[in-house]
């Protein structure tokens, strides 16, 4: 890789402004951003304890979950997808926080390239689930088809980001690695999804499941592509604005 690899956008070079007009420190936005992989833990924490009972059960563990007999003939790429999606739920969140990244750049660099491997097995292995296992009973054409959309669109949101930052390019880097964890968090949003609508609408029917689970991998889309248009001010506008609340 090149040595300006990680080296933070120029956009920071520039000082960010509260709603008053006041330049943020480093140290306000560090504490600001603790809220945020606090959420994004907490989200991936459903999915990833149900992954490690199904873990436990398929190692011949007590059967707490219900038995899913179409893992049996083929548990392996299950196992993967499980163990890189516990890595990549709670170390990735960590990759987001900039006052982490700039005091920690190598272990930036080092956990992000786990991570990338870890995406890309998640994302692959639940296409292949998806491909060759049998249908969970309530699961239809149109869910099949969501699966197969979103997890391609994670592996590739992955490879891009891989790919821009050994060009050097941070900023694109950043806005496809949060797309792709944006979709592998899909699993703890749906939960919230899911029981929403069930509340509102009771037990889900095979379209209203496929649509409350495409409605959470579209929800964590639309939020992180606001929080890439939020962080990625053009530097000449963010330049101007500080000048004028300078004059």
């Amino acid at each position: 890789m090149k040595a300006n690899d990680y080296v933070e956008d120029r956009n920071l070079d520039v000082p960010q402004l509260n709603e008053l007009g006041k330049p943020i420190s480093r140290k306000t936005k560090t504490r600001a951003e603790w809220p945020m992989i606090v959420g994004l833990l907490v989200l991936s924490l459903i999915p990833l304890a149900s992954g490690a009972l199904r873990l436990t059960q398929l190692a011949g563990g007590p059967e707490i979950m219900p038995a899913a007999a179409r893992f049996d003939a083929s548990p392996l790429p299950l196992v993967v997808h499980i163990l890189s999606a516990i890595v990549y739920g709670i170390l990735g969140p960590f990759q987001f926080a900039t006052g982490f990244r700039r005091r920690k750049p190598s272990w930036h660099r080092a956990v992000g390239r786990l991570l990338v491997l870890c995406g890309l097995l998640v994302g692959l292995s639940g296409l292949w689930m998806t491909l060759f296992y049998p249908h969970a009973p309530g699961d239809g054409e149109l869910l099949y088809a969501f699966r197969l959309l979103f997890g391609s669109a994670m592996v590739v949101s992955i490879a891009l980001g891989f790919a821009v930052i050994l060009r050097g390019d941070v900023i694109r880097h950043r806005a496809w690695m949060m797309r792709g964890f944006a979709i592998g968090l899909g699993a703890g949003t749906q939960v919230v999804t899911l029981l929403g609508g069930e509340l509102i609408l009771g037990p889900p029917s095979e379209l209203s499941r496929a649509l409350l689970m495409g409605a959470a991998w579209v929800i964590n889309l639309a939020v992180a592509e606001w929080a890439i248009r939020k962080r990625t001010v053009p530097p000449a506008r963010m330049a101007s604005t500080v000048v004028s609340h300078q004059q």
